[in-house]
C-alpha cells in the first residue's frame, strides 16, 4: 500500500507538564499547539505529539540489543534528513545532553546504514532520532 506520507500522532504520559513544556518546547524547539491543565500538543518535525499528565508515570526500563548497543524499549522519534540529524546532534551535544546512546552510525557499510542517537525526556520517555545514508533503505531487509 502506497499513500501520501502523513503526520503521525502520538500521545504519551509525562509526570510534569512544566518539565515537558521546557524539554519539548524550549530544549527541542517544538512549537506548542493546543493545551490545557492536563495535556500539551507539540509539533515534532511536522508530527503531532501530545504529553498527557500522569503524576505517577514511570518509564519502562527494558532494552534490546541492536548492533552492540542496549536500545531502550519503548522509544519514539523521527527519521530526519542527514543534515537535520547532524544539526540536532550538534545542538544536543552543545547543551550537554545525557545520551543513552551517543550520536553514532549503525550498520556502517551495510544495508540500512543509519545515524542514530537516543536520549530521555524528563519523565523517562526514550527518544530516538535517526537519519539514513540512503533514505530508500528505510525499510530494506
Amino acid at each position: 500500500m502506497h499513500t501520501e506520507l502523513r503526520p503521525f500522532h502520538l500521545a504519551f504520559p509525562v509526570h510534569d507538564l512544566a518539565a515537558a513544556r521546557n524539554f519539548y518546547g524550549e530544549f527541542l524547539g517544538c512549537a506548542e499547539g493546543r493545551s490545557c491543565d492536563t495535556w500539551i500538543d507539540f509539533n515534532l518535525f511536522g508530527h503531532q505529539i501530545v504529553t498527557h499528565l500522569d503524576p505517577a508515570a514511570k518509564s519502562v526500563a527494558m532494552t534490546n540489543p541492536v548492533d552492540g548497543e542496549n536500545v531502550p524499549v519503548p522509544h519514539f522519534g523521527v527519521v530526519l534528513a542527514m543534515h537535520d540529524w547532524q544539526e540536532l546532534a550538534a545542538r544536543l551535544q552543545a547543551r550537554n545532553v545525557s545520551f543513552v546512546i551517543e550520536p553514532t552510525v549503525r550498520f556502517r557499510g551495510e544495508t540500512g546504514e543509519q545515524a542514530t542517537m537516543f536520549f530521555m525526556d524528563p519523565s523517562g520517555n526514550a527518544l530516538e532520532f535517526k537519519a539514513f545514508a540512503d533514505d530508500n533503505q528505510l525499510f530494506a531487509t
